[in-house]
């Protein structure tokens, strides 16, 4: 069997190479990381509380995902990461790490609708909250924290519209429920419409936080996925933001986490 053009697997664990489930062996790539393989990458970012935390099926997910973000790669500019090891890392990896500080001891068990708590007066049927995942490219962090907390509702706003499509395809592929795309730029959604906004490697970070600082509620944390060198600027945005102490990720020099509330 030949091997997809542009899809190398990655050399320092070549015994992760399997194939995919049946559902979808026809269409992706025959070639998947083991979730053996992406357990052992992942753990340095879990912690203690969350090497259980993930399932089967989640790490199932991340195999079938990354198979087809290289094969959009090929066409669309999504990451420029193709070592799959990277991908575990940089992209899965950090994103749950953001997911274990915005939700630690999350239930992972998933409830019916009807017995879900409110998230607001008037509502029914929500989840842990409204997520939304701002200039989200290839789906990080929020597709990775929808796999943390599965009653999380998660909106992916992305205004480019080959990058949208990519995400309308993950979501599909992965069955994710509530969990939508928003072709369209942050600036023309409704202010103050969700319980949390995640920013990650964003271009124009003073105005695409500005717009994250806009959608978030009251009582609304915005959680940043930045470099050292942005924490100064993160902190003298709007008076009416508390942060909490940069959380350094694992693995890194220079990156880290910043979560901040709006208060009331």
């Amino acid at each position: 069997m030949g091997r997809a053009p542009g899809l190398e697997l990655a050399p320092r664990f070549p015994e992760r190479a399997a194939p995919l489930p049946a559902a979808s062996r026809d269409f992706y790539n025959p070639y998947a990381m083991r979730a053996k393989g992406i357990a052992e990458l992942l753990e340095p970012f879990l912690g203690e509380e969350g090497r259980e935390h993930l399932q089967g099926e989640d790490l199932d997910h991340i195999s079938m995902y990354m198979d087809i973000l290289l094969r959009w790669s090929a066409r669309v500019n999504l990451t420029a990461i193709r070592d799959r090891d990277e991908i575990v890392t940089r992209h899965f990896g950090e994103s749950l790490f953001l997911a274990r500080h915005l939700f630690p001891g999350v239930d992972r068990e998933p409830q019916p609708r009807d017995r879900l708590p409110a998230s607001r007066p008037g509502e029914t049927g929500r989840t842990a909250g409204r997520l939304a995942d701002l200039g989200s490219g290839a789906g990080f962090p929020g597709i990775p924290i929808k796999m943390w907390v599965p009653n999380l509702s998660v909106t992916l706003i992305e205004a480019n519209h080959k990058k949208a499509t990519f995400l309308r395809e993950i979501v599909r592929n992965l069955r994710l429920p509530d969990i939508q795309v928003e072709n369209a730029r942050g600036e023309t959604l409704e202010p103050a419409a969700f319980d949390v906004i995640t920013l990650r490697a964003v271009e124009r970070f003073g105005q695409a936080l500005a717009v994250a600082h806009r959608l978030v509620r009251p009582n609304g944390r915005v959680a940043l996925m930045i470099s050292s060198r942005q924490v100064a600027a993160a902190r003298s945005s709007p008076a009416n933001f508390s942060w909490n102490y940069p959380e350094p990720i694992p693995r890194s020099n220079s990156r880290l986490v910043l979560i901040g509330t709006r208060e009331p």
